[in-house]
C-alpha cells in the first residue's frame, strides 16, 4: 500500500483526471457517468464508517463527479448542492445554506497554486516541442529541463535582485524556492492497494469465474487493511494548537479499483481516496491526524499483503513462496506457479524505471 497527499488544488484535478478515471489521460470525456459507460470501467464507490454521518449517502453508493468536487475540492458535504437547492422557508439567510453544506470548515485554496516560474518553463518547453515539430506536452530529457529551468530561474533573479547570482548555490536556492506550490490545504489521502505482480497475472488469465474470485479477495484484504486503520490509526486533533488527540466516528472515502497500469499491463489495484474530514462522537466536523496516519503505512500495507494471501489460500487454495529480488532487498512472496518471466513482461513501467 502506498499513501500520499491529495492538496485542494492541484490534488483534487488529480484525483478527478487519474484516479477517478482508471488512470486515464484522455481529456474528451464529459464526466465519470458516460467515461464508465464508454470504457466498461466499474464506477467508484463510497465507503467507511464516516459516512453514516453524511446523510444522503450510504457506503455502496456511486460516487459522482458533483459530489467529488464538493467534498475533496472544497471540504463540504458531498450532496452540498442537492442540500442547498432543496432548503426551503422563509427569511433564509446565507448562513441556513452555508450550515446544510459544510463540514466544519471549508479547505482553503491559493488561487495562484502554480508559481509563475513554472508556468514560464513549461511555456518554453512547449515552445521547444513545437519548433522541434514535437507535440508541445512530449517530454524532454532531464538535461534539456534543467537548462531550461536554469535559464528562467537567472532571468528572475535579476529581475529581483537588479544583478547576476553570485554563485550556482545562490541561483539553485531562488530556483527551488520558486519551484514549491504554494501552501494548500489537504483534501485527503489517496491510499493505494496493489497485490504482488503474480495476483494480477493469475487474475488477467484466469477464467471469468476465477478472475472474479481474486477481485473478490482483493476487496476484503482492502476491507480489512481500512478496519485496522479505522481501529487503531484514525484520529483527529482539538485545542490549542491540536494538543488533544481525539477519536472519531470513521473513515470517509471513495474507492476506485482499476483494472491495468498506465503503461497496458494486467495491474489490478485499487485507490481509496480518505477524505481529510472525520467526525468526532460529539459530531463536530474535523480534519484527520495526518502523523498518526503515516505511521501507520507499514502497517497496514503488510495487513493488507497477509489478509490477501489468506483470502486467497481460503478460496483457491493456491500457496505463496518467497521470491528473491536484488540483493539487500527482502524477498518478496509470489503465487507458486505463476512463471516470474511473465510477471516481468507485465511489468513495463518498473522496467522503465529502472
Amino acid at each position: 500500500m502506498s499513501l500520499h497527499k491529495i492538496t485542494a488544488g492541484s490534488g483534487y484535478d488529480y484525483l478527478t483526471r487519474q484516479v477517478a478515471v482508471q488512470d486515464s489521460t484522455e481529456k474528451c470525456h464529459t464526466g465519470l457517468a458516460s467515461y464508465y459507460t464508454q470504457r466498461g470501467e466499474t464506477p467508484g464507490v463510497w465507503l467507511g464508517s464516516g459516512m453514516a454521518g453524511l446523510d444522503g449517502l450510504n457506503a455502496g453508493d456511486v460516487v459522482t463527479a458533483e459530489q467529488m468536487q464538493s467534498l475533496f475540492g472544497a471540504g463540504m458535504h458531498p450532496l452540498a448542492h442537492e442540500r442547498m437547492a432543496s432548503l426551503q422557508g422563509p427569511g433564509l439567510t446565507e448562513g441556513d445554506y452555508l450550515e446544510v453544506a459544510r463540514l466544519g470548515s471549508p479547505f482553503k485554496i491559493h488561487s495562484n497554486d502554480v508559481s509563475p516560474f513554472r508556468i514560464e518553463v513549461a511555456k518554453r518547453i512547449a515552445a521547444l516541442n513545437l519548433a522541434d515539430g514535437q507535440p508541445s506536452r512530449t517530454a524532454v530529457d532531464a538535461q534539456e529541463r534543467a537548462r531550461i529551468r536554469t535559464e528562467v530561474g537567472r532571468e528572475v533573479f535579476r529581475a529581483e535582485f537588479g544583478r547576476e547570482p553570485a554563485d550556482a548555490r545562490e541561483l539553485a536556492g531562488l530556483i527551488a524556492k520558486l519551484s514549491r506550490p504554494q501552501t494548500t490545504a489537504i483534501a485527503g489521502f489517496d491510499l493505494t492497494f496493489s497485490p504482488v505482480k503474480s495476483v494480477s497475472t493469475l487474475w488477467a488469465l484466469a477464467d471469468p469465474h476465477t478472475a472474479a474470485v481474486i477481485e473478490r479477495a482483493h476487496h476484503a484484504a482492502v476491507a480489512d487493511a481500512l478496519k485496522l486503520i479505522e481501529s487503531h490509526a484514525l484520529f483527529t486533533r482539538t485545542g490549542a494548537q491540536g494538543v488533544r488527540q481525539v477519536n472519531v466516528r470513521g473513515l470517509v472515502a471513495a474507492a476506485f479499483t482499476h483494472r491495468d497500469s498506465r503503461a497496458g499491463d494486467p495491474d489490478l489495484h485499487t485507490h481509496v481516496a480518505v477524505a481529510n474530514k472525520v467526525q468526532t462522537l460529539d459530531g463536530r466536523w474535523l480534519s484527520i491526524d495526518g502523523r498518526v496516519l503515516f505511521k501507520a503505512k507499514v502497517t497496514a500495507s503488510e495487513t493488507y499483503n497477509t489478509a490477501l494471501e489468506r483470502h486467497l489460500a481460503d478460496a483457491l487454495g493456491v500457496q505463496f513462496v518467497d521470491r528473491t529480488t536484488q540483493s539487500g532487498r527482502r524477498p518478496v512472496r509470489e503465487i507458486e506457479g505463476v512463471d516470474p518471466a511473465l510477471n516481468r513482461r507485465w511489468s513495463a513501467r518498473r522496467r522503465s524505471i529502472e
